[in-house]
């Protein structure tokens, strides 16, 4: 069973799904974890009734992502590449008491201030194992996510903090260690019929969080590593009857020896925290050291919590049927402005303008500066290399001497529905029939200056090899695919390096990038907003994001599909294999299940 990591446990129904789904592998390849995890939401995927509660939210933002993320799941304990592409705030809370005794400590009157907030501003609270599901599939969650946990198991949790959460019907994360149940150290704990009651609710995921809480699990024997993490699951599963499925390490703190053994033990997830950096939950390392953020920072989660992109279409690495969509990143002190989604087009004007000016009176919604330009003259549009572009239909090749100074560089080509990043060759590529072999439906084709990214990964200085100032402060502009195969267009709105720039937009999810023209000509617009604190040098050309083509949905019951229409043994056949195993749950009606 992919994902469900070493020692993992299958209960009854687990065992009955892994056996009933294998004659649908070929087809569907339904993955167990995002089945499993599925559990408590898939009686809401095929309802064609009122919006579910908090606690019966869709696991994603709509049936067919859960569909389509059925064969996606990545090994466990690794975070799918695309589940980089959202930012969901996983707040943490401690005890919750009408007289504060500590900073952190939050009043009755504050915590139902916080979930004001979340409601006000349109937030999701969202269940532990939807994020995990969404961590390990990429599939969207639904729109601004954001989780909520409580760790210590102190009694304000029963007292105030479960009744608020009934009254607003969100989901929470109560993490308990066990050697606090019916004691007071320091504060009064929960008691075990408070518990029971408490896991009782859909609302409430119980999670480990050891039997004694010492400050640092790495620093036990293996003999007591091992009690901690494992018996502090058997009892509150033997006491509360539910299943514990998650851990949260004392005080955040762990090692690989100590993730080990939570691995070992069965969990599927676990949670940390850290003093020193924020960070949102897909920028974790795995699922078993899951970030979050202390309760303090809600104002960040309001206003940065992102669900991620949509899938691409099953059987495809692009998807330029997504609508645009603004994304902006804060990574190591560095600002980013990207937009996804929709269809890239280049635009090469006749002159110099600014990217505003070019894509005026187009169905554009942001466009960036595209590719090097000669600056012989000021008003010149002349490309360095070979440009093609949709606005013109024509092909301009580029000056022998300019080309042969650039072999080797990225030769850009999109095409209606995908897009490819090849190393240009100035003898095999500086005629469009040449490029109509790479690419027999090619629309738009232009030369960029370096790969920033490449398969998912920065790229070393060596990689750049001669390319002037790759390796100094710059304001730079980009463009690409992400790991939704949606395209990017974006620029840093600090000064940064080539190689760094190339980490920071790793981290952020995209998968293949290249530099555009930067330093003085770096821009992005937005409609008539340019998106710069500085007045850029006019440019010639730009990669622009216009909304997707409304296309006619695929009527075959072949795979790859684009909807599942009545009647259809696709892609409902892997909708069946999710639901009918789950105890209580019916198969939608067929006809309800649309892309």
């Amino acid at each position: 069973m992919l994902g469900l990591g070493v020692g993992y446990a299958a209960e009854p129904w687990d065992r009955a799904l892994e056996s009933e789904t294998q004659p649908f592998g070929a087809k569907c390849s339904v993955n167990p974890l995002v089945a499993q995890t599925a559990t408590a939401d898939a009686g809401s995927l095929g309802s064609s009734g009122p919006a579910p509660a908090a606690d019966q939210a869709p696991l994603f933002s709509s049936v067919a992502d859960t569909l389509v993320a059925l064969p996606l799941a990545a090994p466990f304990p690794q975070i799918h590449p695309q589940a980089r592409l959202g930012r969901v705030p996983v707040l943490m809370y401690h005890d919750v008491l009408p007289r504060k005794e500590v900073f952190f400590d939050v009043t009755p009157a504050e915590f139902e201030a916080h979930l004001q907030a979340i409601q006000e501003n349109g937030l999701t609270p969202i269940s532990l194992d939807q994020l995990v599901a969404h961590l390990a599939t990429g599939a969207p969650l639904p729109p601004k996510p954001v989780l909520l946990t409580f760790d210590d198991g102190y009694l304000g949790h029963y007292e105030y903090v479960y009744p608020l959460l009934k009254k607003y019907g969100y989901p929470g994360v109560f993490s308990i260690y066990t050697g606090k149940v019916e004691r007071d150290y320091g504060r009064p704990g929960l008691t075990w019929a408070q518990l029971r009651e408490m896991a009782a609710d859909p609302l409430v995921a119980i999670a480990s969080h050891s039997i004694t809480h010492p400050k640092n699990l790495a620093d036990l024997d293996d003999q007591e590593l091992r009690w901690e993490v494992t018996t502090s699951k058997r009892i509150l599963e033997e006491k509360l009857g539910v299943s514990v499925k998650h851990f949260v390490y004392p005080e955040g703190n762990y090692d690989e020896r100590v993730k080990a053994a939570v691995r070992q033990a069965g969990y599927r997830s676990a949670l940390t925290m850290s003093n020193q950096v924020d960070r949102f939950a897909n920028e974790s390392d795995d699922l078993l050291s899951i970030a979050r953020l202390g309760q303090s920072k809600l104002s960040m989660a309001i206003a940065q919590s992102d669900g991620g992109a949509p899938l691409p279409p099953l059987g495809s690495a692009f998807n330029f049927t997504a609508p645009v969509r603004k994304r902006q990143l804060e990574l190591d002190g560095v600002s980013l402005v990207l937009f996804a989604g929709g269809r890239p087009v280049t635009l090469h004007a006749d002159s110099r303008y600014q990217v505003s000016e070019i894509i005026a009176n187009t169905p554009a919604v942001a466009a960036v500066d595209g590719g090097f330009f000669s600056m012989k003259y000021l008003d010149s549009n002349v490309m360095i290399g070979p440009v093609y572009s949709q606005n013109t239909g024509q092909f301009v090749p580029g000056s022998a001497w300019d080309i042969s100074k650039i072999g080797g560089r990225p030769l850009v080509l999109v095409g209606p529905d995908r897009a490819e990043f090849v190393p240009f060759d100035p003898q095999q590529h500086n005629t469009l029939a040449r490029l109509r072999k790479l690419m027999p439906d090619v629309t738009d084709a232009f030369v960029a200056g370096a790969w920033l990214v490449k398969d998912g990964k920065g790229r070393s200085p060596a990689s750049f090899r001669d390319l002037f100032g790759f390796d100094v402060p710059r304001h730079r502009a980009f463009w690409g695919i992400d790991q939704a195969g949606q395209p990017v267009v974006g620029v840093s709105k600090e000064r940064i390096d080539s190689v760094a720039l190339g980490e920071l937009l790793s981290r952020a999810g995209l998968r293949e990038v290249v530099m555009l023209d930067s330093g003085a000509s770096a821009s992005l617009a937005h409609g008539e907003e340019l998106l710069v604190d500085y007045t850029p040098r006019p440019v010639p050309h730009v990669v622009a994001l216009f909304p997707p083509i409304e296309s006619e949905m695929a009527q075959s019951c072949e795979f790859p599909i684009a909807k599942v229409a009545a009647g259809c043994n696709g892609r409902d056949r892997c909708l069946d294999a999710l639901t009918a195993f789950v105890p209580g749950v019916q198969p939608p009606n067929q006809a309800s299940v649309r892309r």
